[in-house]
């Protein structure tokens, strides 16, 4: 990607960070104060009035659902992206898949603001640093590519077919459920563990589970395995939106 496109990404990034930050009167403290009233809801909800069976359940729960509202984020607002920005895709001669880039990297900005609140959450509750935090860059940055190329499939398709901004809603919806941010996967009896445990988001939520609450480290083949198939499907993303680019511009004109 050229080094203009690049500035332009992270430029409008900001823009569009300061502006949302503009329309709140807490401004940034919003990014914080909002994770952390759903943080203290769940744990009102499950630690003091369901009052959970194990103690590790809340920790448990917060870590997946942080995980989970990332990708559901970047997923939901870059998957949209394109189909938002026909009208400058018209007026203005710039590669269409800048959009979702911009989309993306404004949720993962919020996402290490509430990342943040968390550690010192599970801190706070007696799951300390250890060294498998190494591990959690490699396995982040899998789950943004994962995360990208997912937007930007989606975000290649929803111009050309916008009724599947609905569909994907869904999806999402029913997804959160099949991820394993409620209950451990572990728990499910075969052979639903082995179809459920086929969806990439449940690994990832386990990964970050087993580093924040375990000390353990990753399954680096399965990660791997992963990131390598999020490329193959982000190329292929790529050049799909830069082969309908000329259909957006019809239908935005």
């Amino acid at each position: 990607m050229k080094l203009h496109i690049l500035q332009l990404i992270f430029f409008s990034t900001y823009a569009e960070l300061r502006a949302e930050r503009a329309r709140s009167y807490l401004g940034l403290i919003w990014w914080l104060l909002e994770p952390a009233m759903q943080m203290a809801t769940y744990y009102l909800v499950f630690a003091v009035v369901m009052n959970s069976p194990t103690p590790d359940f809340v920790p448990f729960l917060l870590i997946g659902l942080v995980a989970w509202q990332w990708f559901k984020s970047s997923v939901t607002h870059g998957g949209h992206a394109i189909w938002y920005n026909l009208p400058l895709i018209r007026q203005v001669k710039l590669p269409a898949a800048i959009f979702p880039s911009i989309q993306i990297l404004a949720d993962t900005t919020k996402f290490a603001f509430i990342l943040a609140l968390l550690l010192v959450f599970l801190w706070s509750v007696g799951y300390p640093p250890n060294m498998a935090y190494f591990a959690l860059v490699p396995v982040l940055l899998i789950e943004f590519l994962f995360a990208s190329a997912i937007a930007y499939f989606m975000a290649s398709l929803v111009p050309v077919l916008p009724d599947l901004r609905f569909v994907i809603e869904q999806i999402l919806v029913v997804s959160m459920f099949l991820s394993g941010v409620i209950f451990s996967i572990g728990n499910v009896p075969s052979p639903w563990r082995e179809i459920l445990a086929a969806n990439p988001m449940v690994g990832l939520i386990d990964a970050l589970r087993g580093i924040l609450m375990h000390a353990q480290w990753p399954d680096w083949l399965a990660l791997t395995r992963l990131g390598l198939i999020s490329l193959v499907l982000y190329t292929v993303a790529l050049l799909l939106i830069r082969h309908l680019t000329p259909r957006y511009v019809k239908q935005a004109s």
